[in-house]
């Protein structure tokens, strides 16, 4: 099942993000098998502000423990995590 994982990182946080990225980055590429479509979220000033991640998990706990597994979690980067089930209708530009 696919489950959309949608964070926004605290106020003034970029250093927070930057120091984290690669113990984070680390963890996709492990976790690589999951992913349908990760990226982060780009506030007016074109700095990242949050993240989207679209995963595949067998439940809405899986799919919640795998985003408290996030490094940038660990590091207290998000004010807050949304997890959700996701449903795709269309996919690179063809429906499903």
């Amino acid at each position: 099942m696919l489950f959309a994982i949608q964070c926004t990182d605290r106020p003034a946080a970029l250093d927070v993000r930057m120091a984290a990225r690669p113990a984070h980055v680390a963890w996709l590429e492990a976790a690589a098998a999951q992913l349908v479509f990760v990226g982060p979220v780009l506030g007016p000033d074109g700095n990242p502000c949050g993240s989207i991640l679209i995963i595949e998990a067998e439940s809405l706990e899986a799919a919640r423990n795998f985003a408290a597994g996030d490094p940038y979690a660990a590091a207290g980067l998000f004010e807050s995590t949304v997890v959700r089930g996701f449903r795709s209708v269309f996919r690179d530009g063809a429906k499903v």
